[in-house]
């Protein structure tokens, strides 16, 4: 025996039926749920994302009692829960997709391969904001470190490597290694409005590694690699950098331990003063600008739907490649707060 629910739209009247309509729509634009409204309203679900449609297709005048005809929406009132309630639940990886945020593209094609409808990438936005998506930036986690050595770099170590710099007619350069692998989750990815994100990793991937170097002036060199680096990858990348630069190098890295192997140390001594290394303190990424060379990177590859290793490879050479043609964005790195000590 079917239970009766407690709220009947059926039987309300036309004009208190527009007005809850047009409430409840109104009360999901401000953050609240769908599905705690129905429970609150005690409405079945599919009536409100059976407004919801109405809404996006017609505005206001949809609600009203005799709502103004439109085209037919693309997706139903029983698409849309489904499609609410899949990406409040999961993350792309636990539906087999390559990359585990909730992006654009990726919901774009969550809703061609499951529902078999083709949206524009702004359909899909202003659908996603219509059912109480948002989107918002995982929590990331602070690296442990020496104050003390901080600032001893900034106001002593620092300056005392410039002034040897203009000495010997060398150009600084800040370098690091860094990966992208293809269940990356740093950027923004679609969730329910008020509650942070949390992105499980899981299941096969595939990566590409990085290496860079940038100078104050916007000189910026680059080196993808497949495979772990190691120390004669690093080996490799100082050679060519120091070819590719007409003046003494003085790189400064942080204190992985392949930038400390005897491999490496031997190339220095053959180089013969063309190159000489310094080393970041301990746990300090915000003090090297080429860190943020990373992240615009990364958030670039981030927003593109990869899904095999050669179109993670394409499109981070696309990335460097374009960011090696804007010397001013590569110095404006050096313009962030932690960075400025190095302008």
């Amino acid at each position: 025996m079917k239970c009766k629910r407690k709220n009947d739209a059926r039987k309300l009247s036309h004009e208190t039926l527009e007005e809850l309509r047009i409430r409840t729509v109104q009360r999901i634009l401000d953050s609240e749920s769908p599905e705690v409204l129905a429970k609150t309203l005690d409405l079945n679900p599919v009536t409100i994302y059976r407004w919801l449609t109405k809404y996006y297709y017609g505005g206001w005048d949809a609600l009203k009692a005799k709502p103004i005809p439109g085209r037919p929406p693309k997706l139903s009132d029983k698409q849309l829960r489904w499609l609410y309630r899949t990406i409040r639940d999961n993350n792309p990886l636990q539906l087999s997709f390559p990359f585990a945020l909730w992006t654009i593209p990726m919901v774009r094609e969550l809703i061609r391969t499951q529902l078999n409808v083709r949206l524009s990438e702004t359909s899909v936005g202003r659908i996603l904001r219509m059912i109480g998506f948002s989107p918002q930036r995982p929590l990331t986690r602070a690296y442990q470190q020496d104050p003390t050595l901080v600032e001893e770099w900034k106001a002593k170590t620092f300056p005392e490597i410039k002034k040897k710099a203009k000495k010997d007619n060398a150009l600084i350069f800040f370098g690091d290694e860094a990966g992208i692998r293809s269940d990356y989750h740093k950027g923004h990815t679609w969730a329910l409005e008020g509650k942070t994100p949390v992105v499980e990793s899981t299941g096969a991937r595939f990566s590409i590694n990085m290496l860079s170097a940038i100078s104050n002036q916007g000189e910026f060199r680059f080196m993808l690699h497949e495979g772990n680096v190691n120390a004669d990858v690093f080996c490799h990348f100082i050679t060519r950098l120091a070819k590719s630069v007409d003046r003494k190098v003085f790189l400064i890295v942080d204190g992985h331990p392949i930038h400390h192997a005897k491999k490496v140390s031997a190339l220095i001594e053959k180089l013969n003063g063309k190159v000489t290394l310094f080393f970041l303190p301990p746990y300090s990424p915000q003090l090297n600008p080429d860190e943020l060379v990373w992240g615009n990177v990364k958030q670039r590859i981030g927003k593109e739907f990869v899904k095999t290793k050669d179109e993670l490879k394409s499109a981070a050479l696309s990335a460097l490649r374009s960011l090696q043609k804007l010397p001013k964005k590569v110095v404006a790195f050096f313009q962030e707060p932690h960075c400025k000590y190095a302008a």
